[in-house]
């Protein structure tokens, strides 16, 4: 094909995939079903097996895995070593055994009740002890529970899963039945070139790329910065797959490289939309793939298959929770909430059809089995949140707002800014009402005095509960992921007579807030960062006045460049009144 009709079809193929994608998400979201169900529907629609309307299902696939690329890199990005310590017995503890008894457990399901052999059951099986990340992380996110002990143990175990795919994938391969490819290294010597794959990431991270994004970061390019961003993902990549080892865990190296470098969260919000439209490509390409004939053939095999999964894993799940010290109310929303088989059992089964361990017709059964079963996921959350919100550990039960209260404000995160925010406010003779949502701080802030409800903040009811109908006032001074508009819009919409004031992150957070009808936002280090600017100044040699004469000037740039920032929403603008070496204030004509 000529390279004029080429681009024809691509463009066609791009308008298709997008326009399709597009509608069907939008209908899936407004049923509460998620998109990854709607990008699954729309591929199978204007599939080969469907409409017919897109072909070469296969090479837009291999495009996509991209996808999962990114996506593992920003789980390793989450993997700041101070959190990943703290959760080491959930992830490391119930994330195994959780991936182990499921998989072994929907394994002997599979091999009692059909005609697969034991290594076929066994690539069906494991596959399926995984749950959607794309569809259960989100959810969480939008419900306020991340933070919460419940939502902590479940990211464990998800994070536990993401990382398990590399393991999977190679006993996948320990049981093919394909010759291997020739020049594939022998097994000995694959484990030892992923070690030292791992530990030349690793050191390439700590001397060569943190120092890159520190020249970059001075720079001050947007667009250098993403690209570095995706050079480091797919160089990541790339080099694993010189390899022959997994690009997903060359990814993941990366991202937990780079988890605690102060660049984490520019590359997360830069990475993140090509992440999501690469993974939304990639579902598009499974959906794609479905052999809907053979489905068709076999209704009552998938919808009770697709059963027998969700009640398999949720009874063990539970079982597994319970074992782990976890209460009734908790080990069941746990179970309910993973139940659902996830996106990278289609990377699976692709892998165990290419093995010759099962054939296309089965991979193409056991991907509507998981389809299916994800689409009970926001109707088994339904039923799950209710046991969210009870208290599942002794840790958890903590005293929340009982609507008793009428206060002049209320402060949300009770940390060491909102301890500010609050003496200030009392000072003043107002009447506050404190939550926080880690049982810690409740502790330590009791033995002070201190009257700290538990609780998510962000939630309207518990809002309600205290007093915020009446308060002039509601400050969030949280300091864990950034809040949005899904988070305070609906504090905005339910209390409109309440002031409400934002701890920002930084500039970038500020941008997104400019965009609410809030009363107030402050960068949570800026005011700090000025005071010891001007002590520096001091320590240099600067005059009293000239330092004050600095510090205004610089306000007042910091100011204007902030503003074109909100405006325009981009990151860049306004840097040329930022002072360097060739632009700097006059310190005669000062004094």
């Amino acid at each position: 094909m000529s390279g004029p009709h080429q681009a024809a079809f691509m463009l066609k193929d791009g308008v298709l995939l997008l326009g399709v994608a597009i509608a069907f998400v939008l209908l899936f979201r407004r049923l509460g079903l998620g998109a990854v169900l709607g990008y699954l529907v729309a591929g199978a629609l204007i599939g080969p097996q469907g409409l017919g309307l897109i072909g070469d299902a296969e090479s837009k696939l291999g495009i996509a895995e991209l996808g999962i690329v990114l996506l593992l890199f920003l789980v390793g990005l989450e993997l700041h070593p101070n959190r990943l310590w703290r959760l080491k017995r959930d992830i490391f503890g119930l994330g195994f055994v959780q991936v182990t008894a499921c998989g072994l457990a929907i394994s002997g399901v599979i091999y009692a009740f059909t005609s697969f052999s034991a290594a076929a059951s066994l690539a069906l099986g494991l596959p399926l002890a995984l749950s959607s990340t794309a569809q259960v992380l989100p959810m969480l996110r939008s419900a306020g529970r991340m933070s919460t002990p419940s939502g902590e143990r479940t990211f464990s175990v998800l994070l536990f899963q993401d990382l398990s795919i590399v393991p999977l994938i190679t006993i996948i391969a320990a049981l093919s039945r394909t010759p291997p490819a020739p020049g594939t290294p022998p097994g000995w010597l694959l484990g030892l070139y992923t070690i030292g794959a791992v530990v030349g990431l690793v050191l390439a991270g700590r001397f060569i790329l943190n120092p890159l994004f520190k020249v970059i970061g001075r720079l001050g390019e947007r667009e250098l910065f993403v690209a570095a961003g995706l050079f480091t993902v797919i160089a990541a990549a790339a080099a694993m797959e010189a390899l022959h080892l997994s690009t997903a865990l060359g990814a993941f190296i990366a991202g937990v490289m780079l988890a605690d470098s102060p660049y984490r969260h520019e590359l997360e919000a830069d990475v993140e939309p090509f992440r999501t439209i690469l993974l939304g490509l990639f579902f598009l390409a499974v959906g794609m793939l479905l052999d809907l004939h053979v489905i068709a053939e076999r209704p009552l095999f998938v919808l009770g298959m697709a059963i027998a999964v969700v009640v398999t894993k949720a009874t063990v799940m539970f079982g597994i929770a319970k074992l782990f010290g976890v209460g009734n109310r908790s080990a069941l929303a746990f179970g309910l909430l993973l139940s659902q088989g996830g996106e990278f059992a289609f990377v699976l089964f692709a892998q165990a059809r290419d093995a010759l361990l099962i054939a296309p017709q089965a991979a193409s059964l056991f991907g509507a089995i998981v389809t299916l079963s994800m689409a009970t996921t926001p109707f088994l959350m339904m039923v799950a949140r209710g046991f969210i919100q009870a208290p599942a550990r002794e840790e958890e039960e903590r005293p929340g707002p009982d609507g008793s209260e009428q206060p002049t404000a209320i402060v949300v995160g009770y940390g060491r800014f909102g301890q500010t925010v609050t003496q200030m406010l009392m000072a003043s003779g107002a009447k506050v009402s404190l939550i926080d949502n880690k049982p810690s701080q409740i502790d330590l802030s009791g033995r002070f005095g201190w009257k700290v409800h538990y609780g998510d903040g962000t939630r309207v009811d518990l809002l309600r509960q205290a007093g915020a109908e009446t308060a002039r006032a509601i400050i969030f001074c949280i300091d864990a992921s950034p809040l949005g508009k899904a988070e305070l819009q609906p504090v905005l919409s339910a209390f409109p007579q309440a002031a409400v004031l934002v701890r920002a992150f930084d500039r970038r957070h500020m941008m997104e807030l400019a965009r609410l009808d809030l009363a107030g936002s402050v960068r949570e280090l800026y005011e700090s960062a000025v005071v010891l600017g001007r002590e520096a100044l001091h320590a240099v040699g600067i005059s009293d006045g000239n330092a004050e004469k600095i510090e205004a000037e610089y306000r007042r740039r910091d100011g204007i460049r902030l503003e074109a920032q909100m405006a325009s929403g981009d990151l860049a603008s306004g840097r040329e009144g930022m002072f360097t070496p060739d632009r700097k204030l006059d310190l005669e004509d000062l004094e």
